[in-house]
């Protein structure tokens, strides 16, 4: 697992019933491309974010494959329909098998 992994979401606190609204996340991640090596000559190991996804209310929202040549801290903003109130969960997986995880609840107005 990486140190000093923070991932970040913002989403709207409500909107109303069948509105578009667009959210913004953002992972602190170094993104360790496994080709360096730490001051003793060792092979410093793979570390990328290589798929992220967001559900809301267990429903796919959007599904992403990274490939290792993503920058480092990997932002993505996009636009969801909020059907009902409910959760979005935002997952983003590592290539060491790691797996970060947030949740922002919205209400409907």
């Amino acid at each position: 697992m990486a140190s000093g992994v923070k991932p970040r979401v913002k989403v709207p606190k409500s909107a109303a019933a069948g509105e578009t609204i667009t959210i913004k996340t953002l992972i602190s991640h170094p993104m360790e491309s496994g080709q360096r090596k730490d001051s003793d000559g060792n092979k410093i190991p793979s570390s990328i974010i290589n798929h992220f996804t967001c559900d809301f209310n267990g429903q796919n929202v959007i599904d992403i494959v990274m490939e290792p040549a993503i920058s480092t801290n990997p932002y993505f903003e996009f636009d969801a329909v909020v059907p009902e109130a409910g959760e979005f969960t935002f997952t983003w997986e590592d290539d060491d098998g790691s797996t970060y995880t947030e949740t922002k609840a919205i209400e409907v107005s």
